[in-house]
């Protein structure tokens, strides 16, 4: 394995963080350009692959069904092409709505719920943050018999169990924390929460399967990587925002950085010449 290399590529694109973990050992640690261990990082994207795990928690609880129709909690969706919408199609993407709902434009839910479909459901993947708004909605209605949110849910069955603390996350106008970004964590914390998931992938398994129109990508994860192993899978955001794990090799990697130029391929190549 090329550690060294991996890293040495790292450096050259406006490194933050690294952190490789083999099982419950860090095999290496790094930090740059200001911060350390206690500060947190934006995910941006990343943020998503919270709610694909969180889905298959509350499905197993009977709180939700992944593929009931999302008019079914959300009376708004039942008279359009919404009405074939499910809540796996959103956490995969392929729901039918357009590109948008990034970044500073995330709606809210109350907007997300006025957006109608580009695309017939089931149909087409568009990479976006309107499906997770949209699926916010839905989880938030299947879950107000508890008197809980979404993000409440997270920290209760997911966040906790894990010993993740989230540093911040954004704030909308009315609000609401959004699902598709957002979050700020130590590279620590993303750590631990990395090996949450290794340690039940069992559970989670369903998270990790693509769909027809993008077999890459399951509920919020991305599925496999050129020069990595063949069970590799990882959460991406902008700027090369990256927790990658790879169960054959029992190993979890945590990157930050500011950089577009930073390929998760030519890192994770580098890493397994």
């Amino acid at each position: 394995m090329g550690l060294e290399s991996a890293a040495a590529y790292a450096a050259k694109h406006a490194p933050h963080a690294l952190l490789v973990a083999h099982g419950e050992r860090v095999l290496y640690e790094a930090y740059d350009d200001g911060y350390d261990a206690q500060r947190p990082h934006a995910l941006y994207s990343g943020t998503k692959s919270f709610w694909g795990i969180a889905a298959l928690a509350a499905e197993r609880e009977g709180l939700i069904d992944l593929d009931e129709p999302i008019a079914a909690k959300l009376p708004a969706c039942a008279n359009d092409a919404r009405s074939g919408v499910t809540p796996r199609m959103l956490l995969q993407m392929i729901a039918g709505y357009g590109f948008g709902g990034l970044g500073n434009t995330v709606p809210t839910y109350e907007r997300a719920l006025d957006i109608m479909l580009k695309e017939a459901p089931g149909s087409t993947f568009t990479y976006g943050g309107i499906p997770l708004q949209v699926f916010g909605a839905y989880f938030a209605r299947a879950l107000a018999h508890r008197d809980l949110t979404p993000h409440a849910y997270l920290a209760q069955t997911i966040l906790v169990p894990a010993r993740v603390e989230i540093g911040t996350w954004r704030t909308l106008k009315d609000g609401a924390h959004p699902l598709p970004t957002g979050a700020a964590l130590t590279a620590r914390a993303w750590l631990a929460y990395g090996r949450f998931v290794m340690r039940h992938r069992d559970a989670y398994a369903e998270a990790f399967i693509g769909s027809k129109p993008n077999p890459r990508y399951g509920l919020c994860w991305w599925l496999g990587a050129a020069g990595a192993p063949n069970d590799c899978v990882y959460a991406s955001g902008s700027g090369g925002q990256a927790m990658y794990l790879v169960p054959s090799a029992d190993l979890v990697i945590v990157h930050f950085g500011a950089s577009a130029s930073f390929k998760h391929e030519t890192f994770l190549k580098r890493y397994f010449d």
